[in-house]
């Protein structure tokens, strides 16, 4: 079934704690994705980030990132009081993320919030715990350890906790229980806001596009816990690390630097980590987008130490062995695979045996050519998700405004426009008339923003993943009817009613279908924009 939607992160959100959270505003966007008749919310990964702020690097593939936590349902539910939240500085720029700030004041109020909770614990709470405990609690010991170091690396840890020492541990556990406790406490609030979220998007007939970095970061519990996972030496230092090697758009290449990873242990284990990992990200997402899916099929691999990416080798990945093992332990997973960057013919097996829709990304296809694989009528089958463009690029406006001459009168040919202001409308068409089973693309696009609202550029430090909404007024009826028609006239609206969501939690407890009274301001908003309207034609 065609299908279109609209790629903006959680942090993006607008809001008044400094960074977007998963309540009223994240409910009340899933409202507009569903008159402008969307069925597709992607988000980026919702982890803890770590340092650089970057969702591809985080302290823990399962935990949820406490940013998220709505703060205003916590008061509802007895653990904050308003006062609490009072006089905080979140940051001077509503449109942007001051992490700084978000950093420094989150955790003072969840540990406000956690107070309260242990006087009289939630009975989920130990559901909760006990249904996790494959990460949940080592993932609260790793954090406890962390704040305790000055937020250090377990890499710089003493060298027992470094290296888990059986004795250090036990005694570091009995040491930061209510530390522990708390981690869990904030993991348990974050996944049942997460879960009614999610329940509120499937009701209205939206599904959630989440997305899972191929790597980890080195700094995370996954590595601490499970170094024989990881190509790493005796004293669990990495031998080599990931990257991109140089290309047209970077000379010294990509240099991440995340741990790699041990194939032939992990295949000779089934590849049981990775499948409980995908079965994970199945029941938190509906669909579940693999970034850098090439490096499956092959890696590069950087020595550790290395300044840039420029002296790299290639290693042969588990290749179609993992998704055979996924496809046989989890039956059909809905998976998109992130197959951008170097292709090979290998790569390209690989993706077709495994049956998941690639990505065509159109700020890729202008400029070289008619014979452009990114071109849409060079499309070979519907079996793929169009994007204008992608959380990496430039905005549509910042892409066209800075193209070459050449790429620029491509493009404008090609979309059949002489304004670079109209190219931003006119890709989304494109994209929304392809031939590609769902059609995506990002906020910043659906509002012409310049380059000013790009959510990253690879390779740099400083400046990235901040972009917010100012409000979601600016996405005004004009503009969800403008979607809306382009949804209807290329096929891509549901043709079933949504299918509405269980009535209970997993707990038990009976889910609100928004946070308190968010229903009730939803339609006094509806109201004053009917009245404003009648005035305007008096």
């Amino acid at each position: 079934m065609r299908s279109s939607g609209v790629l903006m992160h959680i942090s993006s959100l607008p809001g008044e704690y400094g960074i977007g959270k998963m309540g009223k505003q994240a409910y009340d966007f899933v409202d507009l994705l569903a008159k402008a008749k969307q069925s597709c919310w992607q988000i980026l990964p919702v982890s803890p980030t770590s340092y650089g702020d970057s969702p591809y690097q985080s302290f823990s593939i399962h935990a949820g990132n406490p940013y998220f936590i709505d703060f205003d349902t916590l008061c509802q539910e007895g653990y904050l009081e308003k006062e609490d939240l009072e006089g905080i500085n979140w940051g001077s720029d509503s449109t942007s993320v001051d992490y700084s700030a978000v950093y420094e004041n989150t955790f003072k109020v969840l540990k406000k919030a956690h107070k309260r909770f242990r006087k009289k614990t939630e009975k989920g709470f130990s559901k909760f715990v006990i249904s996790n405990l494959d990460w949940i609690y080592s993932y609260g010991l790793f954090m406890a350890l962390k704040d305790a170091n000055g937020g250090k690396g377990w890499y710089e840890w003493e060298d027992g906790l470094r290296m888990r020492k059986q004795k250090a541990i036990g005694s570091a556990i009995k040491k930061y229980a209510n530390e522990i406790d708390f981690w869990c406490f904030v993991q348990y609030k974050y996944y049942q806001q997460w879960e009614k979220l999610k329940k509120y998007a499937n009701s209205k007939g939206i599904r959630i596009i989440g997305d899972i970095p191929i790597y980890v970061a080195y700094d995370s519990v996954e590595v601490w816990e499970q170094p024989e996972l990881f190509y790493l030496d005796k004293d669990k230092k990495p031998i080599e690390v990931a990257g991109c090697p140089p290309d047209v758009f970077s000379q010294d290449g990509q240099l991440w630097g995340n741990p790699l990873y041990r194939w032939d242990y992990i295949e000779k284990k089934k590849f049981r980590w990775w499948i409980e990992r995908i079965k994970a990200a199945s029941k938190m997402y509906d669909t579940i987008r693999i970034d850098h899916f090439r490096g499956f099929e092959s890696y590069y691999c950087i020595p550790y130490g290395a300044k840039n990416a420029r002296k790299g080798r290639w290693r042969k990945g588990p290749d179609m062995a993992l998704f055979k093992a996924v496809g046989k332990q989890l039956g059909n997973v809905d998976i998109i695979a992130e197959d951008l960057g170097f292709l090979t013919k290998k790569v390209t097996k690989m993706l077709d045996a495994s049956g998941y829709p690639g990505m065509k990304v159109l700020e890729f296809a202008f400029g070289s050519g008619a014979d452009n694989v990114y071109l849409p009528h060079n499309f070979q089958g519907s079996n793929s998700v169009c994007y204008t463009g992608t959380h990496d690029n430039e905005t549509i406006l910042g892409w066209i405004r800075n193209a070459d001459k050449k790429t620029a009168k491509h493009c404008m040919q090609y979309l059949g426009v002489t304004k670079q202001a109209d190219v931003p409308w006119a890709m989304i068409k494109l994209c929304w008339a392809s031939v590609s089973d769902t059609a995506i693309t990002q906020m910043q696009d659906l509002l012409g923003l310049d380059n000013k609202a790009r959510m990253n550029t690879p390779s740099t430090l400083g400046g990235n993943w901040q972009w917010r909404i100012q409000s979601l007024d600016v996405i005004t009826d004009s503009l969800l009817t403008r979607l809306r028609e382009l949804t209807v006239l290329y096929g891509r609206c549901p043709d079933d009613e949504p299918a509405r969501a269980e009535e209970s939690s997993p707990e038990g407890e009976e889910l609100s279908e928004k946070p308190s009274d968010s229903e009730k301001q939803v339609k006094d908003k509806d109201k004053k924009k009917t009245k404003d309207k009648t005035k305007d034609k008096d």
